[in-house]
């Protein structure tokens, strides 16, 4: 008999965080709660729906009924399964409603979500902040897991032309479910999810255990990809790393200074802050991730329309202004700032308006070089 390598004590102060609540975050929830993680971010932007109860243990048809936040339903049930679970529900997107400053309070991040894109930004994220991810993806009766560390490999290195031209390839659970219904198929996705979480909490479990994999008494997944096949029972592993150092995407930023600043905070105050505080002269706050808009010009005849907004919600609002709702974005050009100091005409503008969450942390410049700061107040 083997003894188990996995400390309970490290296990239950670890800080986890589980991005995507579909099938397989189901899945994954239900595993770390029962293996006694008692800290838990859980990121989703979506709600429940009738389709989700077919392959989602931690959803109710009341869930359904309600169209409940997914964060609210998973944080309400899995107390049940450990009762001194402490959970953090995010209802938001990956992409800009996470701040990398909450991410490097994680041990290990988990990703269960269903396209290249949110892979693309959980991976930025966690490089920025070095903190390691477990990667997992299924689809009918298959599905793969994999690992990335800081410093040994990244997602965006294994993408390739042809990935990163498909980052927003989208191809979620449900419309697996739908589509296997509409083929008068069983789906299958609970089946595959189940055997993919189980794979990548048991990977999540080891990186929370480093001497142990340092002394090869655990082997990792880290620049491997595990893949199964249910269909004909078959599971493999194979040689997946790639790490690039001139990539862009796994730059790590640190040092960190944490702040009083909120996204309440307007421009003007943070500049302020900055400047007084840090003693950076004059300090400009860059917009890697996005961009804000003020207006958008018809490319016809100049026509300008106030948007006031992040480059990522110009469509929502190109769409409410009558005289544009008809207007293919291709005849539309918008102008946008990247870069925020005492130039930006619109210092009264609160960082929240831009974009920018809590938690978030901003590459400064300034005179004297880059500095990295976190939105650390309350």
């Amino acid at each position: 008999m083997t003894i188990s390598e996995f400390s309970q004590e490290r296990i239950s102060s670890a800080h986890i965080m589980v991005v995507g609540c579909g099938a397989l975050g189901n899945e994954v929830l239900k595993n770390l709660a029962l293996s006694g993680v008692r800290h838990l971010v859980v990121v989703d932007f979506d709600v429940v729906e009738p389709d989700n109860l077919s392959h989602s243990v931690l959803f109710t048809a009341d869930d359904a009924v309600a169209a409940r936040r997914k964060v609210d339903a998973v944080a309400e049930c899995l107390p049940h399964f450990n009762p001194d679970i402490e959970i953090t529900p995010v209802f938001g997107d990956i992409a800009y409603d996470v701040g990398v400053g909450l991410i490097m309070d994680m041990d290990v991040v988990i990703g269960c979500v269903d396209n290249r894109w949110a892979r693309y930004c959980i991976n930025r994220h966690c490089m920025r902040a070095g903190i390691p991810w477990v990667d997992g993806g299924i689809d009918t009766l298959e599905g793969t897991a994999r690992v990335f560390v800081p410093g040994q490999n990244c997602y965006a290195c294994n993408l390739g032309p042809e990935g990163l031209r498909d980052l927003a390839y989208r191809m979620p659970c449900a419309g697996t479910v739908k589509r296997n219904i509409a083929a008068g198929k069983a789906p299958t996705t609970s089946i595959t999810a189940s055997v993919i979480a189980a794979v990548q909490v048991q990977e999540a479990l080891k990186l929370l255990h480093p001497q142990a994999l340092a002394e090869g008494r655990l082997t990792s997944l880290v620049g491997k990809m595990f893949c199964y096949e249910g269909q004909h029972l078959s599971t493999r592993t194979v040689a997946f790393k790639a790490y690039d150092d001139d990539c862009a995407v796994h730059e790590q930023w640190t040092p960190v200074a944490r702040t009083p600043l909120t996204p309440a905070d307007t421009v003007a105050e943070t500049l302020s802050w900055i400047d007084r505080q840090l003693n950076m002269e004059q300090p400009s706050i860059m917009l890697c991730d996005d961009c804000f808009v003020d207006y958008v010009a018809l490319r016809s005849d100049n026509t300008e329309t106030s948007v006031m907004c992040p480059g990522r919600a110009v469509a929502d609002a190109v769409s409410r202004h009558q005289q544009l709702r008809h207007v293919p974005l291709s005849g539309i050009y918008q102008h946008e700032y990247r870069e925020i100091s005492r130039l930006f005409p619109y210092q009264q503008l609160t960082l929240a308006q831009l974009g920018i969450p809590g938690r978030a942390v901003l590459p400064v410049s300034s005179t004297g070089g880059e500095h990295y700061i976190e939105l650390s107040g309350v």
